[in-house]
């Protein structure tokens, strides 16, 4: 229960700073409007800092089933906890969602472009290519699980407090260099669960949800997770 209760909250957490800074960017008569794609890459890699820091040393604050599933396909982790784990971040992250939508409630009325308004919930890509979007995410998310792998690694002789940043930068650098073709979900949860948050909510003048694209940044981050987790485990 406290690993279920520890995901929860730290997904929840990334996505009311993660859905939120998109918020800020996108939406119409906000502060933060049209600052940029590095706002937001900032914001999400501060946003994983922030939820690492805060559930870490109760559950490992993996906050993506996508890294939950590759640590038990290569044995780190029994499958007997993954249920609880992606219960945990799912329900977080459709709570995330509802929160960052009554956070800038004001500004859904405002806007008048239904895109934008579902870019605050989830990605899209930029070209829309199945195939590549998919590899884009797979490659996404095995260099995050190897990051993430190698902050844990390295933490053993770095000042333990430093770790939850760490993972967060990594998260940046995947957002600078990766995330241009499909906005870097590497996480089922970071895309499916607000996506569910804005079919449910009165989103005045909402476009649909695009399930039809959202199968991609679910199986791509779970065979990169799984891919990087092994290369990482065969190599060191």
């Amino acid at each position: 229960m406290s690993n279920f209760l520890a995901e929860l909250l730290g997904t929840m957490i990334l996505i009311i700073l993660g859905d939120g800074v998109v918020a800020n960017v996108v939406l119409n008569k906000s502060k933060g409007q049209n600052s940029g794609w590095i706002v937001i890459t900032t914001g999400w890699g501060l946003a994983v800092a922030t939820a690492v820091y805060a559930v870490g040393w109760i559950s490992g604050a993996h906050i993506n089933p996508a890294v939950t599933i590759g640590l038990a396909a290569t044995g780190q982790l029994p499958w007997a906890q993954v249920g609880p784990y992606i219960a945990g971040q799912m329900i977080g992250a459709i709570l995330g969602g509802v929160i960052v939508y009554l956070a800038y409630l004001p500004h859904w009325a405002e806007t008048d472009d239904g895109n934008a308004k579902l870019a605050v919930f989830c990605t899209a890509p930029a070209v829309r290519n199945i195939p590549a979007n998919l590899i884009t995410e797979i490659i996404g998310t095995a260099m995050l699980v190897m990051g993430l792998s190698a902050v844990n690694q390295a933490s053993n002789t770095l000042t333990g407090g430093l770790s939850p940043f760490l993972c967060g930068l990594v998260v940046f650098s995947i957002g600078l260099s990766l995330g241009g073709p499909t906005g870097y979900a590497i996480n089922p949860a970071r895309d499916l669960g607000p996506r569910i948050s804005h079919a449910i909510l009165p989103i005045p003048g909402k476009r649909d949800s695009d399930w039809e694209y959202s199968w991609v940044p679910v199986v791509g981050p779970i065979i990169g997770a799984v891919l990087g987790y092994a290369i990482f485990s065969a190599l060191w």
